[in-house]
């Protein structure tokens, strides 16, 4: 085939025809065309040639074109693409380094061959350009719900037809007892969108929470309004959820209006969703009472929170346990996600079963350590001590408001329980020099000997040591694996040690060995306190 006068319109139509078809710029298409052409005048003229095709926009004439570079005499490697300054003398009046010599050259007959391959080097712009829209296209649409028709399910994915490409819904995504057929109609979020060497893929959600969410904002508008917020969601998808809501417009009750005029608002999405319950909860900022709504229908009698350890001990009566824990423990999960906090349920007989065991327990410690005797030791508990730091330096005033405690008692109280910590101290220190501690470690502000024996068993036996280690493997923390939240124990989370000092004394102990200015950590202090101020 030769680019003759007879079709150059035809390369115009062509690519027109193409554009249109796949929606990309004619432009594009005219570009994968003039490479395309590039390539089969380089077969045609040699491989090491540099042939330039150019097709004019609007006559569709494509020019062919030799292009050489002028280069320097020790520079050429090419002899057909490059030529030195001397021989460029004949070609050009007065040549440089870096200069292009361009020659037109016939137009090139292309045998079948060189047309097979033209067109491949077509579709392969054309399907690159494709690609590149779909995935623009999509990009923005993350978090967001769209329509589309199912075209076929492999290997129990479902391939879904979203207009201008196709999306899949992976197995794990469905809603458990869902099945497609070709052209059923499905609703989905959209969960990711990837660049991929097939090209994008575009990945669809049942299950994900933020799918929940987005239906109640189509089918309630004061969440569209933004008068009400879905603070929180969790899902046990296809059986049941939870949503946590709250109104910024006191006339509005948030319950209600998710629920709609009778139970109209929720159905639709209880509908979409297969059947799945729905419980709607008023988000409060108080956690404690968070958690009671979190739990409903079942009634609370105790909330205990740890707000440091991120754990909350409920209180139920002994007919409402099942119904907090819920079948196969769905319930509490549900709260446990929608909260952020690991819950522990028990029972009022099971409350009392363990404030009486720590009762004991704290006796049993006054007895034993300050020699008194089992009534003197439950005053001491039941007014609130509830260990010998706490007898050793509390005012003095705090002891003798028990019934029967002097001021002489009081000092011997006091006495008694300093002798017992400093010789626990003591003890802690020698076991702690033995296994090779330092004096930079033993005498560094904020660690006590039972802190600095506790971290010498772990091998932590220097300033360095102590300096590499991570805040959260001193106070502890939580890691969220597969949605479940798994304890991580830390080496001074024992001595109630929190984040925060930790991290404080990390960066104080690599200040003391000058891995870090100081200067520059008051820097970042002061931005962050500016942060701070700004956002307020």
């Amino acid at each position: 085939m030769a680019i003759t006068s007879a079709n150059q319109l035809e390369l115009l139509q062509t690519a027109e025809a193409v554009a249109r078809e796949k929606m990309i710029d004619p432009g594009l298409v005219v570009e994968a065309m003039e490479e395309s052409l590039s390539r089969a005048a380089k077969s045609r003229y040699g491989a090491e040639m540099d042939i330039r095709v150019s097709i004019d926009r609007k006559t569709g004439r494509a020019t062919f074109t030799r292009v050489r570079t002028v280069v320097a005499d020790d520079e050429v490697e090419n002899y057909q693409a490059e030529f030195t300054v001397q021989q460029a003398k004949e070609y050009m009046a007065d040549p440089e380094i870096g200069q292009e010599f361009i020659e037109e050259v016939p137009p090139v007959e292309m045998g079948r061959i060189a047309a097979q391959s033209a067109k491949q080097v077509i579709l392969q712009k054309v399907r690159e350009a494709e690609r590149d829209r779909q995935f623009e296209e999509f990009k923005d649409r993350v978090g967001t719900i769209i329509n589309g028709l199912v075209k076929r399910e492999e290997y129990g994915n479902v391939i879904v037809d979203v207009g201008r490409g196709e999306a899949i819904l992976r197995r794990n995504e469905k809603i458990g007892r869902e099945a497609y057929r070709p052209n059923d109609r499905i609703r989905c979020y959209i969960k990711d969108v990837r660049r991929e060497q097939r090209g994008p893929q575009i990945f669809l959600s049942r299950t994900a929470p933020e799918f929940m969410a987005e239906l109640f904002k189509m089918e309630v508008p004061e969440i569209y309004d933004g008068i009400i917020e879905i603070k929180a969601v969790a899902r046990d998808p296809g059986s049941r959820a939870k949503i946590a809501v709250i109104s910024y417009d006191s006339s509005i009750d948030p319950v209600g209006a998710c629920v709609g005029m009778r139970g109209s608002r929720v159905q639709a999405v209880v509908n979409e969703l297969q059947g799945e319950k729905i419980d709607i909860i008023p988000w409060n900022d108080d956690q404690p009472t968070f958690l009671v709504n979190a739990l409903q229908p079942a009634e609370v009698t105790k909330v205990v929170l740890d707000e440091e350890a991120g754990k909350i001990d409920v209180v139920v009566p002994e007919e409402q346990l099942s119904l907090a824990i819920g079948r196969r423990g769905q319930n509490v999960r549900l709260a446990s996600q929608l909260t952020g906090l690991d819950i522990d349920i028990m029972t009022e007989a099971e409350d009392s079963e363990r404030r009486q065991k720590e009762f004991e327990e704290r006796t049993g410690l006054f007895m034993e350590n300050l020699d008194l005797d089992e009534f003197f030791a439950q005053l001491l508990v039941s007014e609130g001590f509830t260990n010998l730091e706490e007898v050793a330096y509390v005012d003095l005033e705090e002891l003798m408001v028990i019934d029967g405690i002097d001021d002489d008692t009081a000092k011997e109280l006091q006495a008694r329980a300093r002798d017992i910590l400093e010789a626990k101290a003591k003890a802690s220190l020698d076991k702690a020099r033995e296994l090779g501690v330092e004096d930079s470690l033993v005498e560094f502000e904020g660690l006590t000997p039972q802190m600095v024996l506790a971290l010498a068993e772990d091998g932590v036996k220097t300033l360095e040591d102590f300096a590499t280690c991570a805040d959260w493997e001193l106070a502890g923390g939580w890691t969220v694996q597969d949605g479940e939240r798994i304890k991580d124990d830390g080496l001074l989370e024992p001595f109630d040690v929190s984040l925060e000092e930790a991290q404080n004394m990390v960066m104080t102990a690599r200040v003391m060995l000058g891995w870090v200015d100081p200067t520059e950590l008051a820097g970042n202090t002061d931005d962050g306190e500016a942060e701070e101020e700004a956002e307020a």
